[in-house]
């Protein structure tokens, strides 16, 4: 459960610096329904830039917003791409939820607002006295500087040296704190190192994605939602939700799949991971480089008893395939040799790196599980290839100049060549051996009990059931929070 005790001392500041700042905090009923929104927010929106640093933006963290850099509102169905076959080699339908279209390019503000509003509306976090930091192995951080700079806070992000130079430029520009620490996407014990070096100042509150039930509170109810909404609005007579796959980078991702198998019960939920590092099928250690997922652990917020199984996928996948779709002489083979829509092509440079690990996850699922033309598999893209223009330098630096036979070599090997290697379906036993794992990061280390980690496992009502529920307390919080400042009446 999240604690939403009030601290009124804090709450008092933090109601003290929305009015000076003018900031309103969104519900999460608005994210999900973002066409509730108050009318003269809308109408302020309309000048707004998707990336501004502006409070407004926060009315912005939803999957709905029009694709429009400036300026934009809502619309009912989220921003997705569907995949065709000629492209993944898979006959059923491969649906992909956008994340280019939030503030800072990424889903992950959402996520870190889930973590930040609890602390926020009830005073825990105080604005006047507190820092508020996020461990990450790059989005996340992201977004909690984002949201941290909008509601008035100093933010502090922890991110790995060997991340794309895009991020750390972004983070500076902003005016985030920013510490890296040693080695790369899959080094997460050094960032846990950092904040439990940090927790001894109470100057730092710390958010940690991967611990924190506003995550995956914030995905079952808003990415969860917005994912089964795209599959109603494009299913066909027939058509079955039969799968969703998500890498694991904290795994709050993975609680859309908690939501999606409520709403459709004989839906199959994988998990992603990197070959190079595969935690969850071998134990395993590493680095990889499928920035956006981390490893040698398994997150605390992931629900494993509700996962049906694990995959690896090679990061040279991702990474050549990130040169097909963003390079002149990739995007003309698949205009031309694939004969691919103009405006497919161009949306391609929607999927990040880990996006595109998440559309292989789901490309090998459908193959493991034979699945048809009537079959429906859902994912998202965490962010976009304007992270990465650095690594695609890189690539053309190590592999030379792209050209015609590397785009179809790239295609058929990388995509269309992928195996049902490297995937577990997970029995009973299977799930609750990787659960297990988490004793040895959370318990040893990180300061959980034995008796919270059980609960995770047994008690499936008093622990996820209860968090996801939460969003509607939370929600009354805020309402509760926005009628003090008074911000909205006088807008």
């Amino acid at each position: 459960m999240i604690d939403l005790t009030i601290h009124q001392e804090g709450l008092a500041h933090n109601l003290k610096k929305a009015k000076e700042n003018g900031i309103i905090i969104p519900t999460i009923r608005q994210m999900q329904h973002p066409e509730t929104i108050p009318e003269k927010i809308q109408e302020r929106l309309k000048t707004v830039g998707l990336w501004d640093v502006d409070p407004l933006n926060l009315f912005r963290i939803t999957w709905k917003n029009e694709p429009k850099e400036s300026g934009g509102l809502f619309q009912a169905v989220p921003n997705y791409i569907e995949l065709p076959s000629v492209l993944t080699g898979v006959p059923c339908r491969i649906i992909a939820m956008v994340g280019k279209w939030f503030p800072t390019g990424c889903h992950k503000v959402g996520a870190s607002f889930g973590c930040l509003a609890p602390r926020l509306v009830t005073g825990q976090f105080d604005v006047d006295k507190h820092k508020a930091v996020w461990p990450s192995t790059g989005n996340y951080c992201r977004g909690g500087a984002f949201n941290s700079r909008l509601l008035g806070a100093q933010g502090v992000a922890i991110l790995p040296a060997e991340m794309s130079r895009e991020r750390f430029d972004w983070l500076h520009e902003i005016g985030a704190e920013v510490i890296a620490t040693p080695g790369c996407e899959s080094n997460v014990k050094e960032i846990f190192d950092k904040t439990n070096e940090l927790k001894q100042d109470p100057l730092y509150m710390i958010f940690n994605q991967f611990e924190e039930m506003g995550n995956p509170l914030w995905h079952y109810n808003v990415t969860g939602n917005a994912l089964a909404d795209v599959f109603e609005a494009v299913k066909r007579p027939g058509d079955r939700f039969a799968a969703a796959a998500f890498t694991s980078g904290s795994a709050g991702t993975m609680s859309t799949g908690d939501r999606l198998k409520e709403l459709y019960p004989h839906l199959k939920l994988g998990v992603g991971e990197a070959l190079q590092c595969p935690t969850i099928l071998n134990n395993g250690f590493g680095g990889h480089r499928i920035e956006g997922i981390g490893d040698k652990h398994i997150p605390w917020i992931h629900n494993v008893k509700n996962t049906d199984m694990a995959i690896a996928i090679d990061d040279e996948d991702s990474q050549r395939l990130l040169r097909l779709f963003n390079t002149p002489e990739g995007k003309d083979y698949l205009l031309h040799t694939l004969k691919l829509e103009p405006e497919l092509v161009e949306k391609l440079s929607w999927l990040g790196i880990s996006g595109i690990a998440n559309v292989l996850c789901c490309i090998k699922m459908a193959k493991y599980y034979e699945l048809t033309e009537r079959d429906v598999v859902g994912t998202v893209l965490t962010d976009s290839a304007s992270m990465y223009g650095s690594r695609i330098a890189e690539l053309n630096e190590q592999y030379g100049a792209y050209n015609m036979n590397e785009a179809v070599l790239d295609h058929h090997l990388h995509m269309l060549g992928l195996k049902t290697d490297s995937m577990m379906e997970l029995t009973y036993m299977d799930r609750k051996r990787v659960h297990n794992l988490k004793y040895y990061t959370w318990v040893e280390q990180q300061g959980k009990t034995s008796e919270e980690l059980n609960a995770l496992w047994y008690d499936t009502e008093g622990t996820w059931d209860a968090v996801h529920a939460q969003a509607e307390e939370l929600d009354e919080l805020i309402n509760a929070f926005n009628e003090e400042t008074g911000v909205l009446k006088n807008l």
